[in-house]
């Protein structure tokens, strides 16, 4: 078995972090991971990325409530990407309440909205 080393170094301390449904395969969001959140991933078998906009770790689901518990890593082969496949919790990996952050298809040159809200993301984050 290989040591796990992936090479943080090339997106200022960040991997991107393709997040898979690991029943259906359904691309459920991309995100980020520093070093640290990889490490509390591990860890803790919840999924846990790094939020840009808010410069600090975030386990998702923790206002939510609708965690990611990592079922399945894979690693690219230059060890800077991430695939997790995840059992989502609560349905919902997307903050606006879909499935999938990629509920959005383009047809016919317009925006169509795939997929019917799990949650309302007003309720649940009370803004």
């Amino acid at each position: 078995m290989m040591t796990i080393k992936l090479d943080f170094s090339k997106l200022n301390g960040l991997l991107p972090a393709v997040v898979q449904d690991d029943e259906t395969g359904e691309v459920l969001m991309l995100a980020f991971m520093n070093e640290e959140a990889w490490e509390s991933t591990l860890a803790t078998g919840k999924a846990t990325y790094y939020s840009r906009s808010r410069k600090k770790l975030w386990i998702k689901g923790e206002t939510s409530g609708h965690v990611q518990m990592v079922r399945e890593i894979r690693i690219d082969c230059d060890n800077d990407t991430v695939l997790l496949k995840v059992k989502q919790v609560g349905g919902a990996a997307c903050h606006t309440g879909y499935q999938s952050c990629f509920h959005k298809k383009i047809e016919d040159g317009a925006i169509r909205i795939s997929g019917e809200k799990v949650f309302n993301p007003e309720e649940v984050y009370q803004k």
